[in-house]
């Protein structure tokens, strides 16, 4: 709809999925925080997962901790856009908090694996802009895991052995980002986002606005 006058309303446009994904400790949650603190009209999907809590952690907040018996039955009554298990745990993104959101013109930001954004991409490619994120170098990422000290040495070093297989699928991702600096990189981000929401496809008030501006020249 346009405003009075013949004017585009200020975010009049459809929302997006806005996807990043990394290997475990190469910043992606860091920089979902950060988006979440700073970024308009963007909201943080909330996963279930059968996960245990960790220390912090907060139900409904960072995760939906449900059991195993109740995932099964989301994923069996076509509730989760997308799910997959990570590390013997699984995953999913409940369906219709996303698709409310979208409709109403607000981003939703997704902190998920290779595996979600392919699911997502099969259900709504259009709606999906994802960017995935590098470490620096192995290294670093080695460091990052140990600094967090939220895992065993064991925990890390899967983790670590996992990271070369979530590496090879970044030439999947609309983006690529290096997270060498977090500032940088969560600027680059930034970038990403604010092309995609201008994107004339998805500002859905702009064809309206346009007629309308022809006819006012054509008077």
């Amino acid at each position: 709809m346009m405003a009075a006058g013949g004017t585009l309303r200020d975010g009049e446009r459809r929302g997006l999925m806005f996807v990043l994904s990394s290997p475990s400790g190469a910043g992606k949650s860091t920089l979902a925080r950060m988006l979440i603190e700073k970024i308009h009209d963007l909201r943080m999907s909330v996963s279930v997962t059968t996960r245990a809590k960790r220390p912090g952690e907060v139900d409904g907040e960072h995760y939906y901790f449900i059991d195993k018996p109740r995932f099964d039955a989301m994923v069996k009554g076509n509730e989760l856009l997308e799910h997959a298990p990570v590390f013997d745990n699984y995953y999913g993104t409940p369906r219709k908090p996303v698709e409310d959101a979208l409709s109403s013109g607000r981003d939703v930001l997704f902190d998920i694996d290779w595996q979600g954004t392919q699911q997502l991409r099969e259900k709504a490619r259009a709606d999906v802009v994802s960017v995935f994120i590098l470490p620096p170098s192995a290294a670093d990422l080695e460091k990052r895991l140990h600094t967090r000290a939220q895992d065993s040495d064991e925990v890390i070093r899967g983790r670590m052995s996992r990271a070369s297989h979530e590496l090879s699928h970044w030439a999947e991702y609309d983006y690529v980002v290096t997270n060498s600096d977090l500032d940088e990189a969560y600027s680059q981000v930034v970038t990403i986002l604010n092309a995609e929401r201008l994107k004339r496809e998805r500002q859905t008030g702009l064809s309206a606005f346009v007629r309308e501006l022809q006819k006012q020249l054509e008077k």
